[in-house]
C-alpha cells in the first residue's frame, strides 16, 4: 500500500491530500533538504521526492518487500528516505553481520519509533540508549538468569504450562479453532512467572485483556497508520492507529500499577519472587543508601516490564503458532517429526537436553524462526559516530535498519531461501549443523535479551504439542490452500487462520 493509497481510504482523503500537496509546493520552493550536493560517497537510493521522501515507492503494509526489492539495486548498503527521514538499510547476512558484529558500537544506538520515544521518554530496555539503557540492559539479563531464564527452573515453567495447553487444545474435541489466544497465554505465562513471580488462569481477566492489548499493540506498531505518524506528527489527528495505541498505553500502565501494588504490599527482600520484586528491593535499597541519580524509578521499571512482557510473550507464540501451521501445511515434514519423537522419547515428557537427539526435530523448529522471519525488519539502530562503512560515508546520528528478512532467505546462504526445507540445518548424516545466517534475534549489542528462554520455549512447546496432536486443515481446507500471507504488524503473524489438533492417541 502505498501513501496515497492510504490516503484516498481516508473519509477526509480531498482535504488532507489537498493539504499536502500545499505542503508539498512550499518546501519545493523553500527547502534544500535533498540538496543534489550531498557527499557522493554516501550510500546510493532511489531520488527522493520533497517532504515525502520515497513514499510513493513504498508498499506500507510489507516496507521489507519494497526493501527487499530496493537491495536488489542499490547494493547491500543504501539510503531511503521514509517521509523528511532518511534512514540507511542494510542488507545480506555479510553486511548485517559486519555491520552489528564486528561495528558494533558505531551501530550500536537505537532510534526510537516516535510514538515509543513519546511514550517511554527514553526508559525502559528496548528503546532507550546511554547510560539508562545499559543499566537496565544489565540488571534485566542478570535477574532474569537469576529467576530461571535458560536453566532448570524455567524449563519446569515451560512443562507445567504445556500441560495447560494441552488441556484447552483437547477441549476442542479435533475441530478447528484458533490457535491465537491459548498459545498466547500459554507462552505469557513463561514471563510473567519470570517478571511477577506467577502463572494467570487463561479465563483471568486481567491477565487476558493484558495480553489480547499488548499484541493488538505491538500489531499496530507496524500498521501504515502508525509509520505515517512517526513521519509527519502533524498529521497525528488523523491517524487512529495513534489513538488506540495511546489508550492501549494507558490501560497497560494502570493494570501494571494494580500489579506492582500488590506486589509491593507482600514484598520480603529476603526471597524475591521475581524481576520487580528485585527492582523494588534494588531501588529500596539505593534510597535507603542516599544515593541519588539512580535508575531505578517507577518508570524505568514500568516501561522495563513492559517491554519484557510484550517481547516475551509475542515473539515466541506467534514463531510457535507459524510452526504448527507449517505442520498443517508439509504433512509429510509432521510425519517424521512425530515418528522421531516416537522413536527417541516415547511418552514421556520432552526435556531440552533431549534435542542432541531428535536432530530433524530442531531442524524444523530452526526452520520456521527462518523463514516466517517473524522480526523482517531489525527495530531500528542509530549511528553513534561517523563512520565509512563498506566505502560509504554514514553520519552520526543515522537511522539504519538491519533488513533481517534478507539475512533470513539471502540466496547466497541458503539452498531453498524461500521454501520450509528443514535440510537447511542438517548434514548428509542426518546430524543438525548450525548455520552462521541464522539470525532471527539479531546481533550485537542489541541482540534480544530472552534469546535463551526463547529458544528453550520453541523446542519444548513445540515437540510437546507434536507429542499429544497432529495438527491439520479445518475440514473441507487443503493442504495447499492454508495460506502463509504474514498478517501487517511489526510482528509478522499468521493471517487468521483455524487448525485442527487431533489427538495423536485417536489416529
Amino acid at each position: 500500500m502505498g501513501i496515497l493509497d492510504l490516503f484516498l481510504q481516508s473519509s477526509s482523503s480531498i482535504s488532507l491530500l489537498g493539504g499536502l500537496v500545499v505542503l508539498l509546493l512550499v518546501y519545493l520552493v523553500s527547502s534544500s533538504s535533498f540538496s543534489s550536493k550531498e557527499d557522493r560517497k554516501e550510500p546510493p537510493g532511489p531520488k527522493p521526492f520533497p517532504l515525502i521522501g520515497n513514499l510513493l515507492q513504498l508498499d506500507l503494509k510489507r516496507p521489507y518487500n519494497t526493501l527487499l526489492k530496493l537491495s536488489k539495486t542499490y547494493g547491500s548498503v543504501f539510503t531511503v528516505y521514509l517521509g523528511p527521514q532518511k534512514a540507511v538499510v542494510l542488507a545480506g547476512y555479510k553486511t548485517v553481520k559486519e555491520a552489528l558484529v564486528n561495528y558494533a558500537e558505531e551501530f550500536g544506538e537505537r532510534d526510537p519509533m516516535l510514538i515509543m520515544q513519546e511514550y517511554t521518554e527514553g526508559h525502559g530496555v528496548l528503546w532507550s540508549n546511554g547510560d539508562s539503557w545499559k543499566e537496565m540492559r544489565r540488571f534485566a539479563l542478570t535477574n532474569l538468569r537469576d529467576f530461571g531464564m535458560g536453566k532448570k527452573a524455567s524449563e519446569d515453567k515451560i512443562i507445567e504450562e504445556c500441560e495447560h495447553l494441552i488441556e484447552v487444545f483437547k477441549t476442542f474435541k479435533g475441530e478447528s479453532f484458533d490457535t491465537t489466544q491459548p498459545v498466547n497465554y500459554a507462552v505469557s505465562n513463561i514471563i510473567c512467572s519470570i517478571v511477577y513471580g506467577s502463572r494467570f488462569e487463561y479465563d483471568d481477566p486481567e491477565f487476558t485483556s493484558l495480553v489480547d492489548r499488548t499484541n493488538r499493540n505491538i500489531q499496530l506498531g507496524g500498521s501504515p497508520s502508525v509509520q505515517l505518524y512517526n513521519m509527519f506528527p502533524w498529521l497525528g489527528k488523523w491517524f487512529s492507529g495513534k489513538k488506540e495505541m495511546e489508550k492501549i498505553f494507558a490501560a497497560n500502565r494502570k493494570q501494571n500499577l494494580k500489579l506492582f501494588s500488590r506486589l509491593k504490599e507482600t514484598l520480603n527482600p529476603q526471597m524475591c519472587r521475581g524481576f520487580v520484586d528485585a527492582f523494588l528491593v534494588r531501588k529500596q535499597n539505593l534510597e535507603e543508601s542516599g544515593i541519588d541519580n539512580s535508575y531505578f524509578h517507577e518508570c524505568n521499571l514500568m516501561h522495563t516490564v513492559l517491554h519484557l512482557f510484550g517481547a516475551g510473550t509475542d515473539t515466541t507464540a506467534t514463531t510457535l503458532r507459524w510452526g504448527l501451521l507449517f505442520m498443517a501445511k508439509n504433512p509429510k515434514i509432521q510425519d517424521q517429526v512425530q515418528e522421531e519423537l516416537r522413536r527417541e522419547i516415547g511418552s514421556r515428557q520432552v526435556q531440552v537436553e533431549d534435542r542432541k537427539n531428535l536432530p530433524f526435530t530442531d531442524a524444523v523448529v530452526h526452520e520456521t524462526q527462518r523463514l516466517a522471519s517473524i522480526l523482517p525488519t531489525a527495530v531500528a539502530h542509530k549511528t553513534s559516530q561517523d563512520i565509512t562503512f563498506q566505502g560509504h560515508f554514514i553520519k552520526k546520528g543515522t537511522t539504519v535498519y538491519p533488513l533481517l528478512t534478507s539475512v533470513l532467505h539471502d540466496e547466497s546462504e541458503w539452498e531453498r531461501p524461500h521454501s520450509f526445507y528443514p535440510a537447511h540445518f542438517l548434514d548428509k548424516d542426518g546430524k543438525f549443523v548450525k548455520r552462521d545466517a541464522f539470525m532471527p534475534f539479531s546481533a550485537g549489542r542489541r541482540i534480544c535479551l530472552g534469546e535463551s528462554l526463547a529458544r528453550m520455549e520453541l523446542f519444548i512447546f513445540f515437540t510437546t504439542l507434536l507429542q499429544h496432536f497432529r495438527f491439520t486443515p479445518p475440514p473441507g481446507v487443503s493442504e495447499d490452500e492454508l495460506d502463509l500471507t504474514p498478517r501487517v504488524g511489526f510482528i509478522l503473524n499468521p493471517s487468521p487462520h483455524k487448525l485442527c489438533a487431533v489427538p495423536v492417541c485417536e489416529q
